[in-house]
């Protein structure tokens, strides 16, 4: 199996753990959006929280150039981290969320 390939099945399965995950308050349900054919993947939390919208990312990851680029990352333990723990090396995970001057000082690809 090709390393692109690899990289689909590891992000649903780490977004679709996260998405059983339900939040200890209001009326709220994950949402897990997966584009395979566009590389865009999305975990979104939706619901109302008493008289309060909830709608917001939660994840935004993307895979471009055979790179996973992390858009954004709203979890404590940094998605980063959880690739890397399954053994996707650190020069092909972009973070994203990091302005293009940050890039090279983190140990993640500049782009």
């Amino acid at each position: 199996m090709d390393t692109v390939n690899q990289y689909r099945q590891l992000i649903q399965a780490i977004l679709t753990e996260y998405a059983s995950y339900r939040p200890h308050y209001g009326d709220i349900e994950m949402e897990l959006i997966t584009d395979t054919s566009r590389d865009h993947y999305q975990l979104l939390s939706v619901g109302w929280n008493n008289l309060e919208r909830i709608h917001g990312t939660l994840i935004h990851i993307d895979i471009r150039d055979d790179k996973i680029w992390i858009q954004y990352d709203g979890t404590e333990e940094g998605i980063a981290n959880r690739l890397v723990e399954q053994g996707v090396p650190k020069r092909d995970i972009v973070l994203a969320f990091h302005p293009p001057y940050k890039r090279p000082y983190t140990d993640f690809a500049v782009g």
